[in-house]
């Protein structure tokens, strides 16, 4: 386990200390990771999440037909023509994205919404890293408010029988969307503040004239798709990546038939981001390594040593301990560790578990939102604004990330103690 996590720890080092060059930083650990014996190398191609680069990979083209048609110019002069000020822009652009978020997945919503706040930024003469910094934050958030919002969503409504519903009310009790939302309340008082200067007032000189419906369609289809296929039991694990994949496809095809030319083709292709592939093809396999190693079932025993028999000490650990943990692990293989755990701890105090099964989500999903590298939706956000030729640096990131997942941790923190407690 030590050199494992000694490992672990000098490659997150790295790609703080050099944001340019995570990617290589996460590839090249990988390869420690199995060159050492930490993940056998039968196991590599199991520990990739394919489902999320699917994702990636088919979304990214989708956006690019998306962005081409120039739909996103014409949402941005919406949502100007509503909005009194750049500070109001910002705020409900993340409320956007946290609304959508809260029904398909965080990546796929980053992708969806960035384009729009690129355009909203380009017409502002405006930098857009703080706003898509805003947007992907906002949507790690709101993944935990239903069940079909994030994968640890799921794993908690499987482990808990939990339904759609249950995440609204259970046993005549408000459930953990009430948690989030009120959180995401919170974020807007955060939000407000953090861009209390940009007050500067809004012109739109002339709206702009979308030349193609179809990617609007095509990027419609997928959200729907997405909701729907988060009702199905016992699919596969690789549905969401198989309908983006499939969508944009479908957008390749129209295309060529469109343009009679692949020119549009060439530069949806062209448009995919390999560097933040790259970065998470690594993340994956360290993570892997790190759980075959024992180390995440070690921090398990370490946190239900540490809470004793105290129901609100084990409850305050798990939250917290979680929000640290998840900043730089995973959150995938970590909720996976814990659920059974905490299965056993709620079971030896004779107590019900949904306090601690709800603290655990609160804690994991939004720990992510502490660091640039701890959600696949920030990864995703920096390496859209990288393509669009704008460096993050952590400091950009810290600025956003720390106050607002602080704030939303600790109001979904007092709001499930004080309700299932």
């Amino acid at each position: 386990m030590i050199p494992a996590i000694i490992l672990f720890v000098l490659t997150y080092v790295c790609m703080i200390a050099l944001p340019k060059y995570r990617h290589f930083a996460a590839l090249g650990s990988a390869v420690l990771f199995i060159v050492f014996g930490f993940l056998p190398l039968g196991e590599v191609f199991g520990a990739v999440d394919w489902n999320i680069l699917m994702m990636l990979s088919g979304t990214m083209v989708t956006v690019s037909f998306f962005i081409e048609s120039g739909m996103p110019n014409r949402i941005a002069d919406v949502i100007m023509a509503k909005c009194p000020n750049v500070m109001w822009v910002t705020v409900t652009m993340a409320l956007f994205a946290g609304i959508v978020s809260a029904f398909i997945d965080n990546v796929a919503t980053v992708l969806m919404i960035a384009p729009v706040a690129l355009a909203v930024c380009k017409k502002l003469n405006r930098s857009p890293v703080q706003m898509i910094i805003a947007i992907a934050v906002s949507s790690n958030l709101q993944g935990a408010a239903t069940l079909v919002g994030d994968t640890t969503s799921i794993m908690l409504g499987s482990a808990a029988d939990m339904n759609f519903n249950d995440f609204f009310f259970m046993n005549g009790k408000f459930g953990i969307f009430w948690a989030v939302e009120l959180g995401a309340l919170a974020t807007v008082l955060i939000l407000v503040w953090l861009f209390r200067k940009e007050k500067d007032a809004i012109e739109i000189t002339e709206k702009t004239v979308v030349t193609d419906y179809f990617p609007t369609v095509t990027m419609l289809s997928t959200v729907l798709l997405l909701i729907a296929a988060s009702f199905i039991s016992e699919k596969p694990a690789v549905t969401n990546g198989l309908i983006c994949l499939g969508v944009a496809l479908v957008g390749i095809v129209a295309s060529l038939v469109k343009n009679k030319k692949a020119d549009s083709v060439k530069k949806a292709f062209a448009e995919l981001d390999w560097q933040t592939l790259v970065l998470l093809t690594g993340l994956f396999i360290v993570i892997a390594g790190l759980d075959g190693c024992g180390v995440i079932d070690a921090i398990g025993n370490v946190m239900v040593k540490a809470g004793g028999s105290s129901l609100f000490l084990m409850y305050s650990i798990i939250v917290w301990g979680s929000v640290i943990i998840s900043a730089f692990v995973d959150n995938i293989p970590y909720v996976a560790t814990m659920l059974p755990v905490i299965t056993a701890i709620a079971a030896s105090m004779q107590t019900e578990p949904y306090v601690l099964y709800f603290g655990l989500l609160i804690g994991a999903t939004l720990g992510g939102n502490l660091t640039p590298i701890g959600a696949s939706a920030n990864i995703a956000g920096i390496g859209i604004l990288r393509k669009a030729g704008y460096e993050v640096k952590n400091s950009d990131f810290f600025r956003i990330g720390i106050p607002f997942t602080l704030t939303a941790v600790l109001v979904g923190y007092a709001f499930i103690w004080l309700v299932w407690a």
